[in-house]
């Protein structure tokens, strides 16, 4: 058993011992104080010399080792309360040096030089769309004053090694080659503050010093989003806001976004990581919570805002932009904002890019709307496409242009709807509902009646070609604004024919199918035909046999009467063509010339044949230029230029050429337009 004396006596050195320690700790702690003299007040320790430092913290040391001597002898009362004034005078002064520092190397982030960082890491990559056939641009970014085509990695040799040029200017200290991690303080300084930290936190003043920090870095964020061009906008000023000014402010946040979350968020947690480096995890955490969370959800709430902004077709592009930029940066900002504390910031992300993903679905509905309700009463000159047609295909163009995330929106489950046979008259649901569930207009499958197969389409899909079933109603009703029939035909004919050729050299053809582009190839085809019928037949009526002979035989003698009316007849009907036809236009070279040799192979023929039986009985009769107005060379001069908008005339042969090569063509498949029956 143990010699109570003995035992007794090592507790007395101790308490020696620590009271030997508190006096030469009070002894620096004191030399300190900001009371006790006018050098103390006015000099800060972490300015001076390096041992001051130290032996500061060697002294706080010292009062934290006497504090639990003292606490677990319980016998000398006064020593004990000595040592907690003491502390608590350390502490104030440690608060104290800690803000200094923090204030004095935290001075806001020059935008050039970080936004250059995250350009070297190749942390953000921009989409750009081309500009829209038409005059409708539908751009996906703009011009910004950020070159993000700079690769590779700062070499350490460029960084400056002068102490005062690194304090100067913040200095990066890329990772990899995805996220860059930026020393916003010199590793020197950090040491400082984590040794500043470690002790105050020891001493029982963790909630102080998470506000210091806390409060300071948070300023120097809000400072340099400020120097980013990130705005304070409330939802009334977004929403008043012109369409032109918000999607440059748009194309500006979703770049700001990326460099905020991936390099300055980044690595300002690592810099609290680092200065909390000897805290609970758990504070590290807290405190950049506390720090982050405000400049996070400045960033976050201009997409709210925009997200609930009234609805308008051409703004789908910069939505889906923004969605896309905040479900890329998703991964980024839970490694980020880790932690319980930071739950109720994830759960708000997540929220808005469910709200941004709902506006895109709901604005894709707009569109439809928009479609529908184009009342423009003024028909296209010369039955050309019209305005509306490119706007909804190169629209549409650019929207397939986001296929993988449209199809996200609109999640891949298969709807096993009606087949398109149903009832045509109306469409229950609307893209308003984000599906067509309840629309009977046309099925998941699309459908190939010559092939007896189908083809399972995506949701995206289905309402793409309902899109387009919306756009072909609207101008079927626009082609009723003709009073010639024919003309009605060539427009329909034309608008069909530029929809298919848009699907069939873009990526939306991946999206509605092959069977649709069969399908609607077929239906300019049925209008090519309608529009020879209404156009040449009254023509190829004036050129047959029938009722020219008197006996109603090829034998018999030919009725000079009926025959000159005959001849009369068709100089009318061709005359009246040529005034009708001289300005109508097919816009497409190869349509325009199947076109032209379909009509020709029609009429030539027929013409040449009739004058070749009946022209020798008109030569002979008074005045036969009344009845023969027009040579078979004039009738294909004329139609060799048929629908021409500024291309020279070509001849029969030349137009069987230039179709014989179409094979090549950036059209691809020739159309085949047939001659009519």
């Amino acid at each position: 058993m143990a010699d109570p004396g003995t035992e007794n006596g090592s507790d007395a050195l101790a308490r020696l011992a620590s009271v030997r320690g508190l006096n030469s700790a009070e002894d620096v702690v004191m030399q300190w104080d900001s009371n006790s003299s006018d050098h103390a007040r006015q000099s800060k320790i972490w300015e001076g010399l390096q041992h001051e430092s130290d032996a500061y913290l060697e002294a706080v040391d010292e009062i934290q080792t006497a504090l639990e001597s003292l606490t677990v002898g319980g016998n000398n009362q006064k020593e004990l309360t000595r040592a907690q004034n003491l502390c608590q005078l350390a502490m104030t002064r440690l608060e104290e040096e800690l803000r200094h520092l923090l204030l004095t190397c935290s001075e806001p982030i020059d935008p050039e030089w970080l936004v250059d960082n995250c350009s070297r890491a190749g942390s953000f990559n921009s989409r750009r769309l081309d500009d829209a056939e038409g005059g409708n641009d539908f751009d996906a970014d703009v011009n910004d004053d950020v070159d993000a085509g700079v690769d590779g990695e700062v070499d350490a040799a460029e960084r400056p090694d002068d102490e005062e040029q690194r304090e100067d200017k913040p200095f990066s200290r890329p990772v990899g080659n995805v996220n860059p991690v930026l020393d916003f303080i010199p590793p020197a300084t950090v040491l400082d503050l984590t040794n500043i930290v470690k002790r105050m936190i020891i001493g029982g003043y963790e909630r102080e010093c998470v506000q210091v920090y806390a409060s300071i870095r948070k300023n120097v964020l809000e400072e340099t989003l400020t120097l980013l061009g990130v705005e304070k906008l409330s939802i009334d000023e977004v929403g008043r806001m012109k369409w032109e000014d918000l999607e440059v402010k748009i194309s500006k946040w979703n770049q700001r976004m990326k460099v905020c979350v991936r390099a300055l968020l980044a690595s300002e947690k690592h810099l609290c990581e680092s200065v909390f480096a000897n805290a609970p995890v758990s504070v590290a955490c807290s405190c950049f919570n506390e720090l982050g969370k405000g400049p996070m959800m400045q960033l976050l709430s201009f997409g709210e805002a925009v997200a609930i902004s009234r609805r308008s077709p051409e703004k789908l592009f910069k939505i889906l932009d923004m969605y896309e930029t905040i479900r890329d940066l998703l991964p980024d900002i839970k490694d980020t904002f880790c932690g319980e504390a930071c739950a109720p910031l994830r759960a708000d992300v997540e929220a808005i890019l469910a709200r941004l993903g709902e506006c895109a679905k709901r604005t894709f509905g707009e569109f439809e709307i928009a479609i529908q309700r184009d009342g423009s009463r003024i028909p296209v000159p010369g039955g050309g496409v019209h305005p509306l047609t490119k706007y909804v295909m190169n629209y549409i163009k650019f929207m397939c242009d986001y296929s993988d995330t449209m199809k996200l929106l609109f999640d891949e489950k298969e709807y096993d709807l009606d087949d398109e046979g149903g009832n045509e008259s109306s469409r229950e649901g609307s893209f308003r509902d984000g599906s067509l569930r309840d629309s009977p207009r046309y099925s998941s499958r699309s459908n190939d009646g010559e092939r007896g197969g189908s083809t399972e389409l995506s949701t995206l899909g289905t309402q793409t070609i309902w899109v387009t079933k919306v756009l072909l109603s609207n101008l079927e009703e626009k082609s009723k604004l003709y009073r010639d029939l024919s003309l009605t035909y060539l427009f329909l004919m034309n608008n069909i024919h530029y929809i298919v050729q848009k699907v069939k050299t873009t990526e939306v053809r991946a999206v509605v199918g092959d069977d649709w582009v069969r399908k609607n190839t077929s239906q300019v085809r049925q209008y090519a035909s309608s529009y020879q019928r209404a156009a040449w037949g009254k023509i190829l009526s004036c050129l047959r046999d029938e009722g020219i002979h008197t006996g109603g035989g090829f034998s018999s003698g030919v009725s000079k009467p009926v025959l000159k009316e005959r001849f009369k007849s068709f100089n009318a009907a061709f005359e009246e063509v040529q005034k009708a036809q001289t300005s109508w236009v097919i816009q497409d070279d190869q349509l325009r010339d199947e076109l032209r040799i379909a009509i020709s192979d029609k009429i030539l023929p027929a013409y040449r044949s009739f004058l070749g039986r009946y022209g020798h009985y008109m030569e002979t009769q008074r005045h036969p230029e009344r009845y023969i107005k027009y040579t078979s060379e004039h009738v294909e001069e004329f139609l060799n230029n048929l629908f021409e908008i500024h291309s020279p005339s070509l001849s029969s042969r030349d137009l069987r050429r230039r179709s014989s090569h179409h094979g090549s063509s950036h059209h691809g498949d020739v159309l085949g337009i047939c001659i009519w029956r």
